[in-house]
C-alpha cells in the first residue's frame, strides 16, 4: 500500500476516535448530573424538665417469713391426718396422730419400775436409820451401818432414773400427737394415713408463713452507702411487682442487708418485709423490686429510646433549627417509666430523635415524620 494512503487512513481513524470521545464526554456529563441526598425521616421528642424519682431496680425472690418441714420424732404407724392440703392452720392445731399403744405400754412399764424401786428405796432408808441408831448403842459396827447407807443411796439413784424414764416415756407418747409449730399455709401431704413413719427421717408436710413475707434481692455495692444512710434516717420503702400480672403490687420496707459484699458479683444481698395482707405474694415467685432513694427535681429528661451508645459513650441526635441533625455526647442518669435523666449535654427544649436514628447522618438534613410527638409529658413523675 502507498505510504501516503496509509498516513491518510491513520489520520481518518484518529479523527473518528476523537469525535467519539467528544460525543461520549458530552453524554457522560449529562448522566453524572449530581442529585441531593433526601432528608432522613425521623420522629422526635422535646427534652423537658421534670421531677424524677431516683430508683434502684432489682429482681427478687419471694420467701416465706417462716418455713417449717414437719417430721416425726418417733417411729410408728400414721393413724390420722387432721387437715386438707393447702389449707391455712394456726399454731398448735392438730396435724397428725401416730398409733400411741406401744408408747402407752412403755409408760405403764416405767411407772411399775418406779413403784418397785420406790419401795426398795424406802426400805433401804429405814434400814440405814435403824443401823445408825444401833451404831450409837454399840450393837453394830460403823462399817455395817455404812453398807446400808450405800444401799439407800443406790436405791435413791435408781428411783431418780425411774422418774426420768417415766418422763421420757410420757414425752415419747406426746410425740404421737403432732401439732403445727407455726401459723401458716400447709403444702403437699408427703405421706398418707396407714403408712409407718421413721423418726427424724420421714417428711410429712411443709408449712410456710405468708403473713408477713420476705423478698430477697441484691443491689450493686456502689448503692450500699446511700441505702445505709437512708436506713439510719428511717425506713426505706420498697415496692414489689410480680411480672406478667396486673395489679399485684405490694409495698414494704428494707428489713435486712448482708454483712458482706459478694466479691464475685460486686453486689450485696438485702431483704424486704411485706405485710402481704391479701396473700398476693407467694414463696418462690420472682418479683421486680424498686427502692426509691430520693427525688431529682427539675431534671432534663428524654425518652429512653433517644439515647444511643457509640465508641465514645452515649449520645443523642439533636435536631437543630435548620432541620439538620447534630450528634451530641451526653451523660445519662436515673431511668423512670421510660424516661431517662440527662445529667450533662442537653438543654430543656431541645429536640432529639427517638426513631429513625439509623437513617440519620451527622450534619445531614432530617424530616420530622408526622410532626413532633412529645412523649415526655408527665411520664417521669411530678
Amino acid at each position: 500500500m502507498d505510504i501516503h494512503k496509509l498516513m491518510n487512513l491513520s489520520a481518518n481513524i484518529l479523527a473518528a476516535i476523537s469525535l467519539s470521545c467528544v460525543v461520549m464526554s458530552g453524554c457522560s456529563k449529562k448522566i453524572e448530573k449530581p442529585k441531593g441526598r433526601p432528608p432522613a425521616l425521623v420522629k422526635v421528642s422535646t427534652a423537658s424538665q421534670q421531677n424524677v424519682p431516683v430508683v434502684i431496680k432489682a429482681i427478687g425472690t419471694i420467701e416465706a417469713s417462716e418455713s417449717v418441714v414437719v417430721r416425726t420424732q418417733i417411729s410408728g404407724e400414721l393413724t390420722k391426718v387432721a387437715f386438707r392440703e393447702g389449707q391455712d392452720v394456726q399454731k398448735g392445731a392438730l396435724l397428725f396422730q401416730l398409733d400411741p399403744r406401744a408408747y402407752q405400754a412403755a409408760i405403764r412399764k416405767a411407772e411399775a419400775t418406779l413403784t418397785r424401786d420406790k419401795v426398795i428405796m424406802d426400805n433401804a432408808g429405814k434400814d440405814y436409820l435403824r443401823y445408825s441408831q444401833l451404831v450409837k448403842d454399840g450393837i453394830v459396827t460403823q462399817e455395817q451401818a455404812e453398807g446400808y447407807r450405800t444401799k439407800a443411796e443406790s436405791a435413791a439413784a435408781d428411783m431418780a432414773a425411774d422418774v426420768a424414764a417415766v418422763d421420757s416415756a410420757r414425752e415419747q407418747l406426746a410425740y404421737c400427737t403432732i401439732t403445727s409449730p407455726i401459723s401458716g399455709r400447709l403444702g403437699v401431704l408427703a405421706i398418707d394415713r396407714g403408712n409407718v413413719v421413721k423418726a427424724n427421717d420421714t417428711v410429712l408436710v411443709t408449712i410456710n408463713k405468708l403473713i408477713p413475707i420476705h423478698a430477697s434481692f441484691s443491689i450493686p455495692e456502689k448503692e450500699l452507702p446511700e441505702v445505709k444512710r437512708l436506713m439510719t434516717g428511717g425506713r426505706i420503702v420498697v415496692e414489689a411487682e410480680v411480672p406478667g400480672t396486673t395489679g399485684i403490687r405490694e409495698k414494704g420496707i428494707v428489713s435486712f442487708f448482708d454483712n458482706s459484699v459478694d466479691p464475685t458479683t460486686g453486689s450485696i444481698r438485702l431483704k424486704a418485709l411485706f405485710a402481704n395482707a391479701n396473700k398476693q405474694l407467694w414463696p418462690g415467685q420472682f418479683a421486680n423490686i424498686s427502692i426509691v432513694l430520693g427525688m431529682k427535681n427539675n431534671a432534663v429528661v428524654v425518652p429512653s429510646q433517644a439515647i444511643q451508645t457509640g465508641q465514645n459513650g452515649q449520645f443523642v441526635f439533636v435536631v437543630k433549627s435548620d432541620a439538620t441533625a447534630e450528634i451530641r455526647q451526653v451523660i445519662s442518669g436515673p431511668v423512670s417509666q421510660g424516661m431517662t435523666v440527662i445529667e450533662k449535654g442537653l438543654q430543656s427544649g431541645e429536640q432529639v430523635v427517638i426513631d429513625g436514628q439509623m437513617r440519620v447522618i451527622p450534619g445531614g438534613k432530617v424530616e420530622v415524620q408526622g410532626g413532633e410527638k412529645n412523649q415526655g409529658n408527665g411520664a417521669a413523675g411530678k
